[in-house]
């Protein structure tokens, strides 16, 4: 289960994509009334991770996949959680937990270079309304701290990302630690 971060007309909100494998044949399930912008963030990082993990590929055969983003009855789309859903997928693959004090927004490219996305200022409130404390964001958007309500700037910890690798290191413990439930 992954933290992300999205922007809604209400303003901004959290949002948690869960990712599991299951005994299969390779098929993809995706649920929780993605639109087909975030389909295809789903089929980007799908191929990000096999590129990464090519000695886990495999995977994607024998089991079938299921990425669900809770709450059903809200419609969600938008490239933004192209960065959560490749982390949820890459810790599902590998069995490294993530950090659920950490939230994420960005989107992903084939070549695993995370995008700058809009909505910065209401995702980031959300966060912190939510209680987290350490955000993870696009490179190209640190501008956007700039105009950002000072108290949210100084209440959460930024830290920008301009690939995959740096969000990995950041969102992701050593298998097999221990988590606080």
């Amino acid at each position: 289960v992954v933290t992300g971060l999205a922007w809604t007309q209400a303003g901004g909100d959290i949002l948690f994509l869960e990712t599991m494998f299951t005994k299969g044949e390779g098929k993809i399930y995706i649920t929780g009334q993605l639109g087909d912008v975030m389909k295809e963030s789903v089929q980007v990082a799908i191929s990000l991770v096999k590129s990464m993990y090519p000695d886990k590929a495999d995977m994607f055969k024998e089991y079938d996949l299921h990425v669900h983003v809770p709450d059903g009855a809200v419609p969600k789309d938008g490239p933004s959680a192209g960065v959560t859903i490749t982390t949820a997928l890459i810790s599902a693959l590998t069995g490294a937990p993530v950090r659920h004090e950490v939230a994420m927004t960005g989107e992903v490219t084939l070549r695993g270079r995370v995008l700058p996305i809009g909505g910065i200022q209401e995702k980031t409130m959300a966060a912190l309304r939510a209680g987290i404390h350490e955000v993870l964001l696009p490179e190209d958007n640190v501008s956007d701290l700039a105009e950002m309500d000072p108290n949210v700037r100084n209440a959460v910890n930024f830290t920008a990302v301009s690939h995959m690798d740096q969000v990995l290191k950041k969102a992701l413990r050593p298998a097999g630690e221990k988590v606080a439930e």
